[in-house]
């Protein structure tokens, strides 16, 4: 089951999904709605928590499944402080990545079953998925050096070209499984125009 008002982007490194997210905010905000823009992981206290221990360290810091288990109990707590409460009193939610993510990163790019993905999926996020799935898509190269320029290089960014193009083909995949829910966006455009393409594609799917 999908939740009205709730939108995720999805996508690999350097693809411009938090400035695409803040810019659909502003544009929802300027409408009169009220909006809870937030990311994962992270998104509430314990999961920025959590957030630091993910994209810090060594690549192999952590096996898949460990690694995995640090996402769902960051989300299990997202979605219990902020993405719940928020749909609770009206607002949209946007969100930079979520279940899809976990998929693509741990599932396909580092080989964890996606049984067991799934699985956590039921019992933490239960029927609290996304009605509109932005997939930002452009190539690794272009991403990861995109990603270069902003600085901060992060854990995810460093584990090379072959897991960054198994997660491109990945986050394909899911949309192309997932019509109803998912829009795949050329983020190799102008922000201008990926963001027209995102109001497009909202406007056309929900109710704003």
């Amino acid at each position: 089951m999908s939740r009205p008002r709730f939108i995720t982007l999805e996508g690999g490194e350097g693809a411009g999904k938090s400035t695409q997210a803040r810019a659909l905010a502003s544009r929802l905000i300027e409408l009169g709605h009220r909006v809870t823009l937030t990311r994962e992981p992270g998104g509430s206290p314990g999961a920025e928590s959590i957030r630091t221990l993910l994209v810090n360290g060594e690549t192999s810091r952590w096996t898949p499944l460990a690694e995995t288990l640090l996402h769902f109990a960051a989300r299990e707590d997202h979605l219990t402080h902020t993405i719940r409460p928020a749909l609770a009193r009206g607002e949209w939610v946007i969100c930079d990545r979520f279940i899809d993510s976990t998929f693509a990163y741990q599932g396909a790019a580092q080989g964890l079953d996606t049984e067991i993905i799934t699985a956590l999926s039921k019992m933490v996020i239960r029927g609290d998925m996304p009605s509109l799935t932005l997939v930002l898509d452009l190539p690794v190269a272009t991403g990861l050096a995109r990603a270069d320029q902003r600085g901060g290089e992060n854990r995810y960014e460093r584990m090379g070209t072959k897991f960054h193009e198994t997660l491109r083909k990945s986050f394909l995949a899911i949309a192309n499984s997932a019509p109803e829910r998912c829009v795949i966006i050329d983020a190799t455009q102008t922000a201008d125009e990926v963001a027209r393409q995102i109001w497009h594609s909202v406007t056309s799917r929900l109710p704003t």
